[in-house]
């Protein structure tokens, strides 16, 4: 087990914290978390959201982490390892992030497209570009293969190398943009005011939701990530701290966006009295900021290249993440050598963006034709998985951990946290001061906090707020409905095809890996053979001539 763990794990500690952080960091910190923190009370939402990173993301993250270092497999063989009925939960996990691939990766085309043209303008072309099918394939193709270049590598040459140049690389970009941001003068500081003023009374109930679930959407929780990962990670590497770290990276990049993006959106507004921007969503990103580069006029062009590349790299290593997710268990369980198992992943997820795309493209330029349940195709799918689905999945993990990894010795240790807490050290889960607080939260609090998010997340679905009032929504049910089809697929699926059969670890994917090199050898010594005959032919030849 040791030799998997140096031949296709995670080198180092510090390369697990940037990867795991840069599965974390995607197009949400730089868009949702500034236009939420704005709209629900400033700096009050972002005291809420960092009380929820510690009472949810941390929680989840370590249980998620920890599920996947204690089997060394892929997420349904690490869910069958805390009990043989819950191995659903790891295809639950697997089925998430194919479907975010598909449309996250038509918004990582969208950035590419904007890092290049960052000279020859953006502004205004955002409506023009995404009715372009031909050119939004185009640069979605040119993403998702950049993506599988690095998934392609294995895990410590291509994903923890990758991830070693391109998150430090947006970390410093990201200040550096914020810190001219703050330096353009005239709309700053109503920017500052606007992004950080602290307002409790704009809070409220709904804030503090939107917060909660932030938090727990930002730390890329509830999707398999963090137990593949994990999965990767050697004993040296200590996972309370590599979480802590995890998540301080995270909040820090989407605070840091906020101050990069409000201090300029108001400048430009400031200097071009009666603008209306929009502040949210995929206009914020490819209508607004390219409109606010225009305005600082050459010097602009420049700061738009590194902000969309930026924007690239955020993407990127989301991606890289995700394919991994569903890349390892088509290696582990049907063993598929790497190459072909993210080529296989890759072509699906690519052929389901296309129409993807196409409806994203028509309802930005007015046009409803294609739409499921009253939203385009890649709204349909956001919210099915984030709001819906990936709460189900943290929620698995909490109770995998809490209620279902260890027998109790007796009878009164079901309920008692201490107990759980004994065992998880005896395993090797040292958390120092915070693992009793981790065994409690774990069991009881994170849980029923999470399902306070999924509650109060199908209610608003289902029975939305119209102008005060609640309003039954078809549309809404009719997302709910597939989310939780969806789940019953999974666990159909595995009930059936999974749970009395074998379904890979890494000790499995590195025996792989000595196979295709012995083949290799092989055909290697076969070619030299065939040389040598070929010259001592030639030579015996040259001698009777």
């Amino acid at each position: 087990m040791e030799q998997t763990k140096k031949r296709n794990g995670f080198a180092s500690g510090f390369g697990f914290i940037l990867a795991a952080a840069g599965s974390a960091i995607g197009l949400g910190n730089l868009w949702s978390f500034p236009y939420k923190t704005s709209a629900n009370g400033g700096a009050a939402f972002v005291i809420t959201y960092i009380l929820s990173v510690l009472v949810i993301g941390i929680v989840v993250m370590v249980a998620e982490i920890y599920i996947g270092k204690r089997a060394q497999a892929n997420p349904i063989t690490a869910y069958k390892k805390t009990h043989k009925n819950l191995g659903w939960l790891g295809l639950f996990a697997i089925l998430i992030p194919f479907f975010i691939i598909c449309y996250y990766s038509v918004l990582g085309g969208y950035t590419v497209k904007f890092a290049l043209n960052s000279f020859s303008g953006n502004a205004g072309n955002v409506y023009s570009f995404v009715g372009n099918v031909g050119d939004v394939i185009l640069f979605t193709a040119i993403f998702v293969v950049l993506a599988v270049i690095v998934v392609m590598a294995g895990v410590k040459n291509g994903i923890e190398k990758a991830s070693k140049v391109l998150m430090p690389a947006l970390f410093f970009i990201l200040i550096a943009i914020a810190i001219y941001a703050l330096c353009l003068g005239e709309g700053v500081s109503e920017g500052l005011n606007f992004y950080l003023n602290p307002n409790f009374a704009e809070l409220g109930f709904e804030g503090i939701l939107a917060a909660m679930s932030q938090a727990f959407f930002s730390l890329s929780l509830g999707m398999g990530i963090m137990v593949s990962y994990g999965s990767y990670a050697g004993k040296e590497i200590k996972v309370g701290k590599s979480v802590s770290m995890i998540a301080l990276f995270d909040t820090l990049v989407a605070l840091i966006a906020g101050l990069a993006i409000f201090p300029a959106v108001y400048h430009y507004q400031a200097v071009n009295p009666g603008s209306n921007l929009a502040t949210g969503g995929v206009l914020l990103m490819f209508e607004t900021m390219p409109l606010v580069f225009e305005s600082m006029g050459a010097l602009g062009q420049i700061v738009s290249l590194f902000f969309f590349a930026m924007v690239v790299i955020a993407a990127l290593t989301s991606v890289i993440s995700l394919m991994e997710v569903v890349t390892q268990f088509i290696i582990q369980k049907y063993k598929v050598n790497r190459k072909k198992a993210i080529l296989i992943v890759a072509i699906i997820t690519f052929a389901i963006s296309i129409p993807i795309g196409i409806s994203l493209g028509k309802v930005l330029n007015g046009d409803n034709s294609m739409l499921i349940c009253g939203e385009n195709w890649l709204d349909f799918l956001d919210k099915v998985t984030n709001v819906v689905l990936m709460p189900l999945g943290a929620l698995g993990a909490c109770i995998a951990i809490g209620w279902f990894t260890f027998k109790p010795n007796k009878k009164s240790d079901i309920f008692n946290p201490m107990s759980l807490h004994r065992q998880l050290e005896k395993d090797g889960l040292k958390l120092g001061w915070f693992g009793k607080i981790f065994a409690v939260m774990v069991k009881y609090v994170t849980p029923l906090l999470i399902l306070v998010v999924e509650v109060v997340g199908v209610i608003d679905f289902i029975a939305p707020v119209v102008n005060g009032v609640r309003t039954f929504s078809l549309n809404g049910l009719g997302i709910v409905l597939t989310a939780y089809g969806l789940c019953a697929v999974a666990i159909t699926i595995y009930f059936v095809l999974y749970k009395k059969h074998n379904t890979g670890c890494n000790a499995d994917e590195l025996e792989l890996d000595k196979s295709t090199a012995s083949e290799k050898e092989e055909v290697i010594e076969n070619v030299i053979e065939e040389q040598a005959v070929e010259v001592a032919t030639e030579r015996t030849e040259e001698i009777k001539e």
